[in-house]
């Protein structure tokens, strides 16, 4: 709050009792105190004429607006808008169910990883121990094993292409179209499908675990390979590309974010949803020119991962 005394002076003479003063120039005399005074007449004592003095006290106005702004400014986040604050309570909210989301399929990505891994590992040992047993070594059966594995893992590929394309968004919509929308809850109805990709696979490997001879063996390596897809699968589509968990330094690996970029194209449509495919989805797409938007797809996955570190 600002205060002052203005006194205005002229030249005539004029006295204070005895006193008298004599100005030179007419001027104006000014004094700060803690409230202000203005004095709005002063008419000198000359020859006997009396002099008055009106003192007015007052605020001043431009003072209280910059204390108050001042304050203002010392409080940035004192915000009492009922609407900003559920608005930033919705968000918070938002982000702790997400944050639950993530940790319980997490935790059932862990134990069915580490159950189903254990078991084929276990089965695989086993069952070549027993083939063994006799002292000769079946190179036949073993060979066809290791080899319906591999081509079992790359031909789900195939098979998960034609289906996604086929069913999942054909007469299977109605469950597919779970994983198209935003999810609510750490689960979907889209994982439907795994666990029937999962029914043949155990299958298979029983009958080729209990048995001996080229068809089991045959069998059981081909329940391995859907099983080894299934996995890989879950790590790169689930993990990797809509981060229902973090996945680790395979984020890095340089084909798998061109494999998760071409997915990410698939949910955007922008080539009539193609790739259906995940391993080979970038080479479907270079099949319909779309190599140019995959690059761009890639930069912008990869500004996403270093602003989120």
């Amino acid at each position: 709050m600002a205060a002052a005394i203005a006194v205005p002076c002229s030249s005539r003479p004029f006295g204070l009792g005895r006193m008298r003063l004599l100005g030179h120039k007419p001027t104006t005399i000014t004094c700060h105190f803690p409230f202000s005074f203005s004095i709005k007449s002063f008419t000198p004592i000359v020859r006997g004429r009396r002099c008055t003095v009106c003192f007015v006290a007052g605020g001043d106005s431009n003072s209280n607006s910059n204390n108050n702004s001042d304050s203002n400014s010392n409080n940035p986040g004192l915000d009492l808008n009922p609407a900003v604050m559920n608005r930033n309570r919705l968000v918070e909210e938002k982000m702790e169910r997400k944050k639950s989301e993530r940790f319980t399929y997490l935790v059932a990505a862990i134990m069915s990883t580490f159950g189903i891994t254990s078991m084929a590992v276990m089965a695989v040992y086993y069952r070549f121990s027993w083939q063994m047993e006799g002292g000769e070594i079946p190179y036949v059966e073993m060979f066809g094993t290791f080899a319906l594995s591999v081509g079992a893992a790359v031909g789900m590929e195939y098979w998960a292409r034609w289906a996604h394309e086929a069913l999942w968004h054909a007469s299977l919509w109605h469950m597919h179209e779970s994983h198209h929308k935003p999810r609510e809850g750490p689960f979907e109805l889209n994982d439907v499908f795994a666990i029937t990709n999962a029914v043949p696979a155990i299958a298979l490997l029983s009958y080729g675990f209990f048995h001996k001879g080229i068809i089991p063996g045959l069998c059981f390596g081909a329940g391995l390979g859907i099983t080894v897809f299934g996995m890989a699968y879950m790590f790169v589509h689930d993990g990797l590309v809509h981060r229902r968990f973090q996945v680790g330094p395979i984020a890095n690996v340089p084909y798998l974010r061109r494999v998760a970029a071409a997915h990410q194209l698939h949910h955007t449509e922008k080539f009539n949803g193609v790739p259906y495919g995940l391993f080979l989805g970038p080479k479907e797409l270079e099949e319909v020119g779309g190599t140019e938007e995959l690059d761009k797809e890639i930069q912008r996955r990869i500004k996403l991962y270093n602003n989120t570190k």
